[in-house]
């Protein structure tokens, strides 16, 4: 996808197309149009008529999208065609409410294993997902060859790990902490999770 140089905002709105389409599909409608997507998206039909363009064509003017036709290749742009394993690094509150949430596998995504370095919770299951000691992060990480990690370390060990992490072959890291990742390989995807600032965005608008 990166050869035809398709925006970042363009990717980040297809989750959102795929979870509105698989919405629609289990209230049993087979057929939707743009017009229909921007209403329940608040965006434009314009805008997803030209963020889909970017994928090839997907509609028949008259008739629309078929529903389940356009999930699957929405599921196969976002590389969501089987379950990805997934690394939780951090057991504390964030990393436990990570492993015990269920919504991830029916989302494309399986917690597997997490890290800690906390005697008391090396060896415990937490979920699904048993606690290795942090120190045997790269072994295990390329033992279950885990490319897709979600970091919930306190915030002064966020850049060591990060950097573990790199090291270890992980591909994507989802930031859990308030740390602005640094990361020399580009080929290395790291997105934010930052409530304070979502809510300091938020705030601006309430007068």
């Amino acid at each position: 996808m990166a050869e035809k140089n398709i925006p970042s905002i363009v990717i980040s709105r297809l989750p959102k197309y795929l979870i509105t389409l698989e919405r629609l599909s289990a209230m049993g409608v087979e057929n939707t149009s743009s017009g229909e997507l921007g209403a329940l998206l608040n965006i434009t039909p314009a805008q997803i008529r030209k963020d889909l363009s970017f994928f090839g064509g997907f509609g028949k003017k008259g008739s629309g999208y078929a529903i389940p036709h356009l999930i699957n290749s929405i599921r196969s742009i976002l590389n969501l065609d089987s379950v990805w394993d997934v690394a939780i690094i951090g057991a504390g509150k964030i990393g436990q409410a990570l492993a015990l949430y269920e919504g991830f596998l029916n989302r494309g995504f399986s917690n597997k294993i997490l890290f800690d370095a906390d005697p008391q919770k090396i060896g415990q299951k937490i979920g699904n997902c048993q606690v290795f000691d942090i120190k045997n992060l790269k072994e295990k990480l390329r033992e279950y060859d885990i490319k897709v990690a979600l970091l919930a370390v306190p915030q002064v060990h966020a850049q060591e790990v990060a950097d573990q992490l790199v090291q270890a072959g992980i591909k994507a890291i989802l930031n859990y902490t308030p740390v602005y990742l640094t990361c020399p390989n580009d080929e290395v995807y790291v997105q934010q999770i930052d409530p304070i600032l979502q809510l300091q965005h938020m705030t601006y608008y309430l007068k």
